[in-house]
Formats: C-alpha cells, sequence, structure tokens
C-alpha cells in the first residue's frame, strides 16, 4: 500500500471512531424508527403494517 492510502484508511478509521463516541456519548435510550404506514412491535422487534 502507499502512505496515501495508509493514511487516508487512518483518517476515516478515526473519524469513525470519533463520531461513534460522540453519538453514544448522551447515554440516552435508542429509539425505533418505522416507515410511515407501519408501528413498532417490540415482541419481534420490527415493524408490522398497520391494518384498519
Amino acid at each position: 500500500m502507499t502512505i496515501k492510502t495508509l493514511l487516508t484508511t487512518a483518517a476515516l478509521t478515526l473519524a469513525t471512531a470519533t463520531s461513534g463516541f460522540a453519538a453514544c456519548s448522551g447515554h440516552e435510550e435508542a429509539k425505533m424508527t418505522c416507515a410511515a404506514g407501519t408501528v413498532y412491535d417490540a415482541d419481534s422487534n420490527t415493524c408490522k403494517v398497520v391494518s384498519g
């Protein structure tokens, strides 16, 4: 690998690691978002189509 490739890889890895840390630092509860017309079903951990 060339030095440019190594530096680019290192920069991307560092950027990913720091953004993940920043997103996790609040320790808020994660929330599931479903598409319009669906609701989250906690039993199956999926979005189900709303009928009715």
